[in-house]
């Protein structure tokens, strides 16, 4: 049976001006898994999921999202496709004016004919999945930075997507709540069975959430694979960044062993 596909990223070339920034990527993601896009500032990464939710068109080749190709989409097309998504911001994004709750709810009130009394139980419940409780009345002033970037999460899977985009979610936390977000991430993953997107240049993070990893280098994923498989990648540029990955899985597995 074919691996069941839900974004295809085929031939992919983008280009601002002079600068190149994808040079014939191809990527497929399969349903239900976790992908992790790893690379360097400025390597196109962010470029690359822009790609995937329509926000770009490809100067050449095409992505595929659930066997429909993105770039030739229509306006309201888009939009319908866009409701397959959520995605977590790097900074949480999260509206300044509005309370939590009002944040979590902002799509639900947006796209759905939910009664309040029903956006706002969902609201709770996708807010008591990523670890806060009470928060509803706040707003993002009142909360730290990882509680901000639970509450970004909440918002994300308020509408029960079928593909989450995560956007360097480890960015700007300390260690402790790096590590919390990954293990937020990691459980989410096992409870809604969405397709996981995520980029970043933090191989902790990636060695933890990826069922698979692609490294983006010179415009093109040059090394795909279980993160056992691109670890061990004899390309020097790869080898190079996941070094650091490489020593974090040898010191779990001498702990295990202990």
């Amino acid at each position: 049976m074919a691996e069941d596909i839900i974004i295809d990223v085929v031939d992919v070339h983008k280009a601002f001006g002079e600068k190149k920034v994808l040079n014939g990527a191809n990527l497929s993601i399969r349903r239900g898994e976790s992908m992790v896009i790893i690379g360097g500032s400025g390597t196109g990464k962010s470029v690359m999921i822009k790609h995937m939710i329509g926000l770009l068109t490809p100067d050449r080749g095409s992505v595929y999202v659930d066997g429909e190709e993105v770039g030739v989409m229509s306006e309201k097309d888009l939009n319908d496709l866009r409701r397959k998504f959520g995605m977590l911001f790097q900074g949480a994004a999260l509206f300044d004016s509005l309370t939590i709750g009002e944040n979590v709810g902002f799509a639900l009130k947006e796209h759905t004919d939910l009664p309040r009394r029903d956006r706002e139980k969902l609201v709770t419940e996708k807010l008591n999945m990523v670890g806060l409780y009470d928060v509803e009345h706040l707003k993002p002033d009142e909360l730290s930075g990882g509680m901000k970037k639970r509450a970004g999460l909440a918002r994300a899977i308020a509408m029960d997507p079928e593909i989450i985009l995560y956007d360097e979610p480890t960015t700007g936390l300390d260690p402790i709540m790096c590590d919390q977000i990954n293990e937020l991430i990691a459980s989410l993953q096992e409870k809604i069975n969405a397709t996981a997107v995520t980029i970043t240049h933090d191989m902790v993070s990636a060695n933890r959430i990826s069922d698979r990893m692609a490294m983006l280098l010179n415009g093109q994923f040059v090394a795909v694979g279980t993160p056992e498989e691109v670890f061990a990648s004899t390309i020097p540029e790869v080898s190079k960044f996941c070094y650091i990955g490489k020593v974090i899985r040898e010191t779990e597995a001498i702990h295990k062993r202990d």
